[in-house]
């Protein structure tokens, strides 16, 4: 399975993770089946760049998306890309992994979505 973090750096499974994922200077994906460990620059609008955050994700087959939290506008994008997300986590990359592998996160959706970024 490939999950994708928002992370502040290129530490991998160390980086801590972005509280905000629209921010996030970056995406740290992680496939748990083979260990393999990508960093994705966010190189999105919101980073002053081109496109959406959840652009920066096409074409990583990513699976699943933990975070602290979204917005309604980038959990919509990824429901329709059949990507789930979860919300809550904190720390680091690894410690997010391990929550979600725990059944400590929530699944994300409007009615949890991050009230600030409702635009």
């Amino acid at each position: 399975m490939r999950i994708c973090v928002p992370s502040m750096g290129t530490a991998g499974l160390n980086e801590y993770i972005s509280q905000h994922f629209g921010r996030s200077p970056t995406f740290t994906i992680v496939d748990t089946e083979s260990g393999e460990i990508e960093v994705v620059a966010n190189n999105s609008s919101h980073m002053g760049g081109n496109g959406l955050p959840v652009d920066a994700l096409r074409g990583k087959c990513v699976q699943v998306v933990i975070a602290g939290g979204l917005g309604p506008k980038a959990i919509s994008a990824f429901q329709q890309l059949g990507i789930r997300v979860f919300v809550g986590a904190t720390g680091t990359v690894r410690d997010a992994i391990d929550d979600w592998m725990n059944g400590f996160l929530t699944e994300a959706s409007m009615d949890n979505a991050c009230r600030e970024h409702r635009h």
